[in-house]
Formats: C-alpha cells, sequence, structure tokens
C-alpha cells in the first residue's frame, strides 16, 4: 500500500468539498485528483486544497471520470456526484481495485441500488457507504448509552430534524425527485440508517404522511416546478418490536438544535441534541437526569457541515483500507436506507402501510 493514501474526488460540489476539507487534516492522507464536468466545482476544489503549492499544482484535474480512473494517480475514490449519477459513474469503478466511499443516497432507485450492493459484495477494494452522521461524536457518545445498560431494553427510538431548504446545487438537480430519490431517500436515508444502527434489527413495516406546503413553490426550472417533499412523520416497525419514529420539517430554521434523538429503554431514556452538542440521560430507579456535554476539536468542527463526522467517518475508512477489514457502512446498509426512504415515499402517495417485503430483500 503506497503511503499516503492518494485520493481522487469524483464530483466536487459541495459535499465533495467537504470531503477534501477532511481529507486534508487526516494524517496518511492526500489528495491527488479531481474529477467534475462543471469548470467552476473544479475551481472550487482546487482553491479549498490548502497543502504546498507545488502539492497543489500536480493535483490532477479532469472533467471525466473515466480518465480519472484510467491515470493510475488515485488509490481511493470518494464519489460525491449527484443521486442519480451514482450507478453510471461505479460501472467502470468495478472494473479496478480501487477503495470506494460513495456518498448518499447509493442510488435513487431500487433496480440500481440492488445492483450497487450486489457488485460491491465482490469488489476487490472496501466499499464504504457515506452515512456521516453515525460519525458526530455526540451521535457516537449517544449510540454507546443506547447500547449499554443503562436504559435497559430499548423500546422506541425517534430522530427529528427540523433544518432549513434545500441548498441550491448546479443545474438545480436536486428540485426534482426523479434526480434525488426524494426528500425521504435524498436527506431521510442518514436517519433510516441510524435506526438500524442503533435499533440492531431489520424494519418490517413503514407508515409515513407527508408533503411540500412550503418550499420552492414559487420556483419554475424549464416550465416545471419543484417536486420535493419539505416536512414528513414517518414511523417504522422493527423485527426485534421496537418501534422508530423521524419528523422532518425543512422550514424550521428558527430551531435551537437541528437534530434531536431521543431513545427510550424500559429503565431510562436518552436524548442526544445537535449542534448544543449534549446528550441528556436518565434513569427511572433512581430518578435522576444528567446532562453531558461532547466537546469537538475546532479544527474538525471547520471542516465541514456535519459536526466534525466526516472527519471521523474518513479515520475509519482509512482503518479498513489499512487493515483490510470489512467497511463499518456497508453497501447493503446503505441499500437498507434507500429502501426505508422508498417505502415511506410509497406510504405517502398510496395512502397506506407499507411492507419492507415488497421490496423483495
Amino acid at each position: 500500500m503506497i503511503t499516503p493514501l492518494r485520493y481522487g474526488i469524483i464530483g466536487t460540489g459541495m459535499m465533495g468539498i467537504e470531503h477534501i476539507m477532511n481529507i486534508e487534516i487526516v494524517d496518511g492522507a492526500r489528495v491527488t485528483a479531481i474529477a467534475d464536468p462543471h469548470e467552476g466545482s473544479r475551481d472550487w476544489a482546487l482553491s479549498t486544497l490548502k497543502h504546498d503549492k507545488k502539492a497543489r499544482e500536480e493535483v490532477a484535474v479532469f472533467e471525466d471520470h473515466r480518465d480519472l480512473l484510467a491515470s493510475g494517480k488515485v488509490d481511493v475514490l470518494v464519489i460525491a456526484t449527484p443521486n442519480f449519477t451514482h450507478a453510471s459513474v461505479l460501472e467502470p469503478v468495478w472494473e479496478t481495485g480501487l477503495h470506494v466511499l460513495c456518498e448518499k443516497p447509493l442510488c435513487t432507485n431500487v433496480e440500481d441500488a440492488k445492483e450497487v450492493a450486489h457488485r460491491a459484495q465482490s469488489h476487490k477494494g472496501v466499499f464504504w457507504v457515506g452515512m456521516e452522521y453515525r460519525y458526530m461524536p455526540p451521535v457516537t457518545r449517544f449510540v454507546s448509552h443506547v447500547h449499554g445498560d443503562a436504559l435497559g431494553k430499548l423500546r422506541m427510538f425517534s430522530i427529528r430534524e427540523h433544518r432549513f431548504p434545500f441548498l441550491k446545487k448546479v443545474g438545480d438537480w436536486n428540485r426534482f425527485s426523479r434526480n434525488t430519490g426524494g426528500t425521504l431517500v435524498e436527506k431521510s436515508c442518514h436517519y433510516f440508517d441510524m435506526m438500524r444502527h442503533v435499533v440492531q434489527a431489520e424494519p418490517v413495516r413503514i407508515y409515513a404522511s407527508g408533503g411540500q406546503d412550503v418550499n420552492h413553490l414559487d420556483e419554475i426550472y424549464d416550465g416545471e416546478t419543484p417536486d420535493i417533499l419539505d416536512n414528513a412523520f414517518v414511523i417504522v416497525d422493527f423485527d426485534n418490536g421496537v418501534r422508530a419514529a423521524h419528523d422532518l420539517c425543512m422550514f424550521a430554521e428558527a430551531s435551537r438544535n437541528q437534530e434531536e434523538l431521543c431513545a427510550v429503554g424500559d429503565k431510562g431514556k436518552a436524548e442526544c441534541l445537535i449542534p448544543e452538542s449534549n446528550i441528556v440521560v436518565g434513569t427511572r430507579e433512581p430518578r435522576q437526569v444528567e446532562t453531558i456535554h461532547v466537546s469537538v476539536d475546532e479544527k474538525v468542527l471547520k471542516a465541514g457541515y456535519h459536526h466534525g463526522a466526516s472527519y471521523y467517518q474518513h479515520l475509519d475508512f482509512q482503518a479498513a483500507i489499512l487493515n483490510n477489514t470489512a467497511p463499518k457502512v456497508s453497501a447493503h446498509d446503505g441499500l437498507q436506507a434507500v429502501l426505508m426512504g422508498m417505502a415511506a415515499h410509497r406510504s405517502i402517495e398510496e395512502g397506506r402501510p407499507v411492507m419492507m417485503s415488497e421490496f423483495g430483500v
């Protein structure tokens, strides 16, 4: 293995830039190539690279990701292209032995997601799906409390995200569900992954209610109005009896915390509040409540928009590469998160509970 690991970034929009900023502060890692068809995005990536001028000038720049793959200049790929392109971008990658971190959502339709998950099983390199929320320091501490003894047997788990609307993207691709997979795939796959991670079971039934009530209604793109949901409630029944819920609102900037996670067991309760970075843990007997603040290195916080998560995810991804171990966030995890989001959309569209068995997985 070459040291440092040489990273190629395919897709240098906002998330690609976040990966660049975090790779820059990871020991034993260096960005050596970028690829994006949009000149402005390529320029943004080059201006983001902070290592010495000579090294920056040596970064290979490509419009076409296939040219990057053929360059021999990388050991690791980060794929951060628009959601609907993941399957096609990955097609030539399967012919390489390169390690891959593919951003969420894995794909935007059932067939592509299943095919990618299948091909990832036999891929020679580590294949990792970018689920950053698992890696927020307060979230990892929260999960350790849930999986410990303090709460007893987990019975209920909920995740609230109250936030700002979707940001603008190049070509406005994220304004239409056909490109994103739908809001509950694009945005909420993180949280469905978190549900499986925390509950440690598989979803059986999903019921959802949601709509597009506030955002993007006055926008027109080539004669079309955006069709992306801006709020929803989703309830998930798991095969171990745990119930989980997701509350999403994307016109709720007036919030003290953007994300709130809550787990309740038969002996106690734990909450995680972000960006406060506080965990609140309470027990029933004796009845007591403790607040724990989880600090995050300022350097890590500044390297992205996910409360330090991208940095810690890259450390684990790098460790899997160097130690030849299985990914902690696999293509199967990515597939399940996509299918849960699709089940939620189907439930909204058809007004009924949706069984996960309908997807044949």
